[in-house]
């Protein structure tokens, strides 16, 4: 095997992990997980991630990379008033609909009719606190705080994917450095924590359907985007059944949902990675390989991020999410049309009001929707 499909592999493994795991940390904390469960959490949806990126490169000789959805854990952390047992029956539930849309044609092609505005404004919604956290928690600390975004920034001139892994080593180190750590731990293994999944409307509409959306949005489409761009055509719907049904697999262990890599995709699908397109599928071998061994430590990575600063990640789950946010507000009001919808669907997502127990993005994109609806008539009177 060629060491360009090796390093192209470990690489994304490097950058996809290391630079959202706090978010899905954070995700986990905001449901109110003990640490046996975030252990578990992030155990199964590597195990997911290595198994489906494994059986689909291989069965489809292309280099399909899979991925938790990220923006996914962004939107389970701002949620309010949700357990981890209501959770579960959301991620069940979101991974059904996935499952659903790969088999069901109507479905894709409903899911497709989201307005991209609203799809992308609800996204950033959810993403906007992570955003402004950082920056809290950066003034508030900031022998920990500038370093770390000074690091960001001066990588990201030259690379956007390593601008987060630099912000990491130098968070890491001032901590280690100052002693503003606990105990460290030794390596673990990680078993899976079954949770029983509970299932309620309000739940579902507030939670399960966002989810669905922003993963669909923000991850399946631009992955398949990315395969497309580099020559590949890639099997949608079997993409889409073997990711929703690992989501349904993996969600009584606490996993969210899995997905299609996006950002991280690139690195194992462009020509840097192998100059024969026919060859980049074994890149997803290496990268199935080394997510299969972070699953192993997934406990180890649960109590390393208990002993650090809880502003450590803060900022950089913030920072990480820097870039997904500034795409969904280009995609959000970058249209050149109205942007009232979106707008709106942006600020009540990001009020984090929840009426009848249903959270802020369902009720978002539901007043962006009648916005856009309310404008259509009101165009189609006008024409007459």
């Amino acid at each position: 095997m060629k060491a360009s499909l090796v390093t192209s592999g470990l690489v994304a493994v490097v950058v996809g992990f290391g630079g959202s795991v706090a978010v899905v940390i954070a995700a986990a904390d905001s449901l109110g997980a003990t640490e046996a469960q975030k252990a578990s959490w992030i155990t199964v949806l590597c195990l997911s991630m290595a198994a489906g990126s494994l059986w689909l490169s291989w069965r489809s000789k292309m280099p399909v990379v899979l991925a938790w959805s990220t923006p996914g854990a962004a939107l389970i952390a701002a949620s309010v008033g949700i357990d981890m047992e209501q959770a579960v029956g959301a991620f069940l539930v979101a991974g059904a609909l996935i499952v659903l849309t790969g088999v069901i044609r109507p479905l894709g092609a409903a899911a497709a009719r989201i307005p991209a505005a609203l799809a992308t404004a609800l996204l950033a919604g959810v993403l906007f606190d992570f955003v402004a956290g950082a920056v809290v928690d950066s003034v508030a600390l900031p022998v920990l705080g500038v370093p770390m975004v000074a690091a960001f920034l001066l990588v990201r001139l030259w690379s956007a994917a390593w601008a987060v892994i630099a912000a990491i080593c130098v968070g890491v180190g001032i901590v280690l450095a100052a002693g503003m750590h606990g105990a460290l731990p030794a390596i673990a293994l990680s078993p899976p924590v079954l949770i029983v999944p509970v299932l309620d409307a309000g739940t579902v509409l507030g939670l399960a359907l966002p989810l669905y959306i922003v993963t669909m949005a923000s991850q399946n489409l631009p992955g398949i985007a990315v395969l497309r761009a580099d020559g590949y055509a890639p099997p949608v719907p079997a993409i889409l059944n073997v990711t929703g049904a690992l989501s349904v697999l993996t969600a009584p262990f606490g996993g969210h949902t899995t997905s299609l890599a996006a950002i991280t995709a690139a690195i194992c699908t462009g020509p840097d990675a192998h100059p024969d397109p026919q060859e980049r599928w074994k890149g997803g071998l290496v990268y199935g390989a080394g997510y299969a061994g972070l699953a192993l430590i997934g406990a180890s990575v649960v109590v390393m991020a208990a002993s650090l600063p809880g502003a450590l990640i803060t900022i950089l789950a913030g920072l990480a999410l820097i870039g997904p946010f500034m795409g969904a507000l280009r995609a959000a009001f970058g249209s050149g049309g109205d942007s009232f919808p979106a707008a709106l669907t942006f600020a009540v997502t990001a009020s984090g009001v929840s009426f009848w127990s249903v959270g802020a993005p369902f009720w978002g994109l539901a007043l962006g929707l009648l916005a856009m609806a309310l404008a259509g008539l009101r165009a189609r009177a006008g024409a007459r």
